[in-house]
């Protein structure tokens, strides 16, 4: 595993036709769908993708995510999702994600607790030894890089 100075970056993706919903706008469903696949990419970097459910029998829940909308998305348009691991424990991820456009404006911004899941029962479960270095490993670099101002945003309407 090889760890940079910035967060991980997925490689670009593509908005998809079908995703514009009737605003002329990509659809907040497919955003998820976005931070989705950027999240499986940098899982499988770390050596947690498909082939971890194959072989080990255990994955990924993601257990609550807190999606912010800052600029619209259209047919087009390119973006890479971002991803890091602001906390962890034996059994959970923190994580925080941002979908940048190709041009580098931020158009979304992802926050996630992902369970560690022995399907088995299926349960949550803690990482083999092995997997929580290499995470523990992963988490380091990531909490040498600056704290996002966006991450930890309560959702409500402020009243003077």
């Amino acid at each position: 595993m090889t760890l940079s100075a910035a967060p991980f970056q997925s490689q670009p993706m593509a908005i998809e036709k079908d995703w514009i919903d009737y605003n002329g706008h990509l659809n907040m469903a497919y955003y998820n769908v976005l931070f989705d696949r950027g999240a499986d990419a940098f899982f499988e970097r770390l050596g947690l993708g498909p082939d971890y459910l194959t072989q080990r029998n255990h994955t990924f829940y993601t257990a609550e995510a807190h999606v912010r909308y800052v600029q619209e998305l259209h047919l087009g348009h390119e973006v890479r999702a971002s991803m890091r691991i602001i906390d962890l424990d034996e059994k959970r991820i923190h994580a925080y994600a941002e979908l940048h456009h190709v041009e580098g404006w931020l158009a979304a911004t992802c926050e996630t607790m992902s369970l560690h899941i022995d399907m088995s029962g299926p349960r949550v479960a803690p990482f083999p030894e092995d997997v929580f270095a290499s995470l523990k490993q992963q988490f380091k670099h990531d909490s040498q890089l600056e704290r996002p101002h966006a991450m930890g945003h309560p959702i409500g309407i402020r009243r003077k």
